[in-house]
């Protein structure tokens, strides 16, 4: 094959020097604007895995850039005049410019053609020029050829809010190093890590509104360096800046991230007759956020993939090639490049978390990209992770107005207590409320015993009864239980003195309204589906069919349906207090009644309840308000909002924080942070602990607390995200519906031991807990980790 690679970078060369090695007798041909054996540029980082990956693809290159390696374990955190420090995690930081130094001579050494100084302005010339087969485009995050083909490759690029500058020092760093400073116009941070044997790179990055309000925008590049430096002198110990863009003039050194994202990686070119594909590779087709270190990782593994499916795929045609490579890295790079969504996230909000005191800043920045979890921790460093869990329990245990108990050591984050108003919790895990269709005329029957108080004795905190509806018009289906009659105040009574007797799990009810959804079939029966007969009136915000052209339409609510309802709410919440429930939720999520306001794609009302998101909030923080007012002042309430509609012109999570701020200064405890469900037109992004950034938003942006809630499914999710201040609680859906007893499982799977079983149970707690440490410690005996990093090992997955 002809090959011609447009961009002298490491995608490109890598892949030149493998395809060669691949087939010598491949023509491969390089295009450099640069001169030779010359870039721009600080340093770059990769772990060991990655590392490993380039042994496993080209061992004379990896030995070499091996020898170049300055490698670290441990990753310091300077916050508030503190340094907080986690080792184990395995980085190796190189100079840019001796990395293309060792590809550029690899590829000469195995016969590439580089050619230098030469800027590609026509492609298909070059192509026809070179008769080339294959055109590789790896000229970088400005690529001249994706957006020629932009209609083909379809990118995405998001220009994101902060500003940063590659700076460089002969301050030598001893770890990864995170610096956070706050002057008077916000917070800073510096990224920075030694790469040599004598230099570090050193990034500085703040907000677009923080770097304007510090004049860096009038300044020059003389000035914004001194302003670093002076901004950053305790770390740099006399040591100066440097910095290399002599070519950039004044605040032009200051770039934003563009976040790329191409919807096709591959263009066919008709080249003479010839059809000759164009390929992005490296930052061409894909960036991610310098805060994980993975922009040169991403580029060299393009190349060993792309490499590897003509190895593999070769003898089916160049169609099949491409088609593979994509496919396979399409779905590699957008787990990194989620991950690196979220770190970028975080460090385009730091000021969101610096409330925190510097344990627990220094845990959220390191679990930010949600990658690294808390077992993984606890793999890296052991030590780290249990004097963290320590300081956590101890925090949680004075919060809730507890001693520490005598087993206080090594207790998990999500066993630790939590206190809202008079209510106290002895854990962390919620069983979320989780419609069930069982209910007959509304009362909660014998299933509902069995169901909830099953979850009771299952070990979770708090349990939740489903949405129970406050009238019999406001159910979604006639299988929904309701609070509107004598029968179901005695019903409910019946399961939560269970719940007290035979636990010491808390019970809430979720009290809520369809709206528009009601009146619908069993979820078994056609979820969302209209019943075939027996349907009663809807109401909603404004009218509406949920389903278009299927469902049964909403009429708007009239104001006396307005004051009907809020009296339902409110005789609901006297009979949920009368039935001794512990916790009461206020449900305003899902386009349900009350949620059918706060959306402006249900809320189309010209009155004072529509228009501004105030006037939309207006009505539930009524009935809100009138509840609580009802409700015994020493017991939380909390409300669920969905904080994303999903839809392009739906409540968005900005819109969240300030729905959840109103709540907040009408007195609700808490805000249970779901979202979608609005509307059949949503395309939700789904992932694990997909909504829990949503629920981080609201606790830390608001000051209020918050429950994380959809997929959240492992011991490892609650642990991070309760040490991380991402959330207080965690709902847990679908795992408790395929185990009752969930928490006493996961917790076993921990090792942790010193948990309370029901008294009836213990033989079972005995034989699971020898169970698993006897698989433990078979695993630690072949592998050569401890007992508890194994257990680490295992709930990492």
């Amino acid at each position: 094959m002809n090959i011609v690679c447009i961009g002298g970078g490491p995608a490109g060369l890598y892949f030149s020097l493998l395809m060669k090695k691949q087939d010598p007798a491949h023509a491969i041909t390089v295009i450099e604007r640069n001169r030779p054996y010359d870039t721009f540029g600080w340093g770059v980082v990769f772990s060991d895995q990655t590392l490993g990956n380039l042994v496993t693809a080209d061992e004379a290159t990896a030995r070499t850039i091996l020898q170049s390696f300055n490698h670290w374990d441990d990753i310091d955190v300077h916050f508030k005049g503190r340094t907080v420090t986690s080792g184990g995690h395995g980085f190796c930081g190189i100079g840019r410019k001796r990395l293309l130094n060792i590809l550029q001579a690899r590829c000469e050494e195995l016969g590439v053609r580089l050619v230098f100084e030469t800027d590609v302005g026509d492609d298909q010339a070059l192509a026809a020029r070179y008769g080339a087969d294959l055109v590789i485009a790896c000229d970088g995050l400005n690529s001249r050829v994706r957006t020629r083909y932009q209609d083909s490759f379809q990118p995405d690029i998001d220009t994101r809010n902060c500003r940063f500058v590659w700076l460089g020092t002969r301050k030598k760093f001893d770890a990864f190093t995170f610096a956070f400073e706050q002057t008077e116009h916000g917070w800073f941070q510096a990224h920075c890590y030694q790469y040599d044997g004598d230099t570090s790179t050193f990034i500085v990055e703040t907000p677009e509104e923080v770097w304007r309000r510090a004049g860096l925008d009038e300044m020059s590049q003389e000035e914004g360096v001194a302003f670093c430096e002076r901004l950053f002198a305790r770390y740099l110990d006399g040591h100066r800046l440097m910095s290399n863009a002599s070519h950039l003039r004044g605040s032009a050194m200051w770039i934003k991230f563009p976040r790329i994202v191409c919807r096709e990686w591959v263009h066919w070119n008709a080249i003479e007759g010839r059809r000759v594909p164009v390929v992005l590779m490296g930052d061409a087709a894909h960036t991610a956020h310098f805060s994980i270190g993975s922009g040169t990782k991403l580029a060299l593994e393009d190349a060993i993939e792309l490499a590897r499916s003509f190895e593999a795929h070769g003898a089916q045609g160049i169609d099949a090639v491409l088609a593979h490579y994509q496919e396979l890295r399409a779905i590699e790079v957008l787990k990194i490049q989620s991950a690196a969504r979220n770190s970028m996230e975080w460090f385009e909000n730091v000021e969101r978390y610096t409330a925190m005191e510097a344990e627990q800043f220094a845990y959220s920045m390191l679990t930010r990209s949600q990658r690294l979890s808390h077992e993984n921790l606890r793999v890296r460093d052991p030590a780290y992770v249990a004097r963290f869990e320590d300081w956590i329990a101890g925090r949680a245990f004075a919060q809730a107005g507890l001693a520490a108990p005598r087993d206080f050591i090594g207790i998990p984050p999500m066993l630790t207590p939590f206190k809202l108003r008079g209510t106290l919790l002895k854990n962390r895990i919620v069983v979320s409320p989780m419609a069930q269709y069982s209910a007959v005329d509304g009362v909660a029957g014998d299933y509902h015993l069995v169901h909830l108080g099953s979850r009771a004795l299952g070990g979770a905190g708090l349990v939740f009864a489903e949405m129970t509806c406050v009238s019999a018009d406001a159910r979604i289906t006639p299988g929904c239980p309701g609070m509107y009659t004598p029968e179901h105040t005695a019903a409910w009574k019946r399961i939560v003195d269970f719940v007290h007797a035979g636990s010491d799990a808390k019970i809430a009810l979720q009290l809520g309204h369809a709206g528009a959804k009601g009146s619908t079939r069993r979820a078994w029966d056609g979820i969302d589906l209209p019943l075939e007969d027996g349907n009663w009136p809807l109401v909603s915000a404004s009218r509406q069919q949920y389903i278009a052209g299927v469902s049964q339409t909403a009429q708007e609510a009239s104001h006396d349906d307005l004051q009907r309802i809020q009296a339902d709410f409110v005789r609901a919440t006297v009979e949920a207090a009368k039935a001794g429930f512990d916790w009461l939720e206020l449900h305003c999520a899902h386009g349900y009644f009350l949620s059918s306001f706060i959306s402006p794609l249900t809320n189309r009302r010209t009155d004072a309840y529509g228009g501004s998101l105030e006037n939309r909030c207006r009505y539930p923080l009524d009935v809100f308000r009138e509840i609580r007012a009802a409700w015994p002042e020493d017991r939380p309430i909390s409300v669920r909002l969905s904080a994303h509609d999903w839809v392009e012109g739906g409540l968005t999570p900005s819109d969240a924080v300030a729905v959840a701020r109103l709540f907040k200064e009408a007195g609700a405890d808490m805000i249970d942070v779901s979202s979608g469900q609005v509307s059949k037109l949503e395309k939700p992004v789904y992932g694990r602990m997909f909504q829990t950034p949503f629920a981080d938003r609201i606790r830390n942006e608001v000051g209020i607390p918050t429950i994380a809630v959809g997929a959240i499914f492992e011991a490892d999710h609650v642990n991070s995200i309760i040490a991380s201040g991402r959330a207080d609680l965690c709902a847990i859906a679908r795992p408790h519906l395929a185990d009752p007893a969930w928490t006493l499982h996961e917790t076993a799977k921990l090792g942790y031991t010193a948990i309370a079983w029901p008294r009836q149970y213990q033989a079972g707690k005995l034989q699971l807990e020898r169970n698993l440490e006897r698989e433990r410690q078979v695993a630690a005996a072949s592998s050569g980790l401890t007992p508890q990093q194994v257990a680490a090992k295992l709930l990492e997955g």
